[in-house]
């Protein structure tokens, strides 16, 4: 079993938050292997807690997607919450004239888009602005540190939800990811990460020891995190991504879908480490609320030889020729305009791609070069062989 950042804070490095008022970024998700939340922790550990601060989803993970959550007193420690993801995205600077030091002690999923790394880079811009120490405790990347797909964030395609230019798939941990966004921002920032012991880069997270907990109403599977890199491009459609249903992300659909037809379609692409099988479902909130769907599971039958951002252009390109008078691209995202697979993806190329009905191949030609370069390029940042 591994041992994560946050005891090894505890263990080896206790010295650094003694006589210190402390700020943790956290959420439910972070735990022990014995289920002992980051929190309680540190309040075991006689850590001077002053201040908690919660991602999107809010700090008990209950939040649903896109949803903003309110600053709240914790009714169990008598401690106030500040959200990150409200009113601002970022901590205000009352919220920090409450600490001496911020702890970043987060789970994360492995995907760019998904917003607790970007929820890091704005804590990192704070902590400079504030001249605070930031503590990053370092945990698993659940999908493993070896494999990179996707391509950069082109200029105009910045959001919350593409914050970081690092390809969709970065194969990298919270603490490394904290030393290349300073680098690479020129943060002057009193950084300091607690490695894992134990973690190699080519480990999945069942084979980490670790509970996992859910990370968000629809990240609630292990399962789940291993396809999502690309099942999660069917949120810039009028596709239905399994909100509202147990199989989030695992399942796709529509009322106008053939689920036996798609799955056919699919299957014989022959992508590596993937099967479809036809599904029908009603999502009980979000998009075809009540409506019966049409439409497939994804099954995962070889995860190493899996690329899932591709698999997704392929969902994508699937439902579109089967139905293209009803398939549609979002015009928008909740954070407004471009298009939302356009700031999914970090480039409107893709979409205009599959728009034009182009190969997939032809539209992911340049993606093998950007990722050998940010193969190179992370290097040095890398603490895990």
């Amino acid at each position: 079993m591994i041992q994560i950042g946050l005891q090894r804070l505890i263990a080896e490095n206790n010295r650094l938050l003694k006589g210190r008022n402390v700020g943790l970024v956290t959420h439910a998700a972070a735990v022990t292997s014995d289920f002992t939340s980051t929190v309680d922790f540190l309040l075991k550990n006689d850590i001077n807690l002053k201040a908690l601060f919660g991602p999107e989803h809010g700090f008990d993970g209950a939040g649903a997607d896109a949803s903003p959550m309110e600053d709240v007193i914790d009714t169990r420690t008598g401690l106030p919450i500040f959200s990150l993801y409200g009113a601002s995205k970022k901590p205000s600077s009352e919220a920090l004239d409450l600490v001496d030091v911020l702890i970043f002690d987060m789970q994360d999923v492995g995907a760019r888009f998904y917003t607790f790394i970007s929820t890091l880079a704005h804590v990192m811009r704070a902590a400079v602005y504030k001249g605070l120490e930031l503590i990053v405790l370092d945990r698993p990347n659940p999908i493993n540190g070896l494999q990179i797909e996707g391509p950069f964030v082109e200029d105009g395609f910045y959001s919350f939800i593409s914050e970081i230019p690092i390809p969709i798939r970065h194969g990298m941990t919270v603490g490394e990811l904290a030393q290349w966004i300073a680098y690479f921002e020129k943060l002057d920032l009193q950084l300091t990460v607690i490695p894992m012991h134990g973690w190699s880069r080519a480990m999945w997270w069942d084979e980490t020891g670790l509970p996992w907990i859910p990370l968000s109403p629809g990240m609630a599977h292990f399962s789940t995190a291993i396809v999502y890199p690309g099942a999660c491009l069917i949120e810039g459609t009028n596709l239905s991504e399994g909100r509202g249903t147990a199989l989030p992300f695992e399942i796709l659909g529509a009322p106008w879908l053939d689920g036996y037809a798609l799955a056919k379609s699919l299957n014989e692409l022959e992508l590596q480490g993937v099967c479809f099988r036809p599904h029908a479902f009603i999502p009980t909130f979000g998009k075809y609320q009540d409506v019966k769907c049409g439409g497939v599971q994804v099954h995962i039958t070889d995860r190493n030889a899996l690329q899932p951002v591709e698999m997704g252009l392929h969902l994508l390109a699937a439902c579109r020729s089967q139905n293209p008078g009803k398939f549609e691209f979002l015009t928008t995202s909740w954070e407004g305009e471009p298009p939302h697979l356009d700031l999914l993806i970090g480039t409107s190329s893709t979409r205009i791609g599959l728009e034009k009905g182009l190969n997939i191949l032809e539209i992911t030609s340049n993606w093998k070069a950007i990722e050998k370069d940010f193969y190179e390029s992370r290097r040095p940042f890398l603490l895990y062989q």
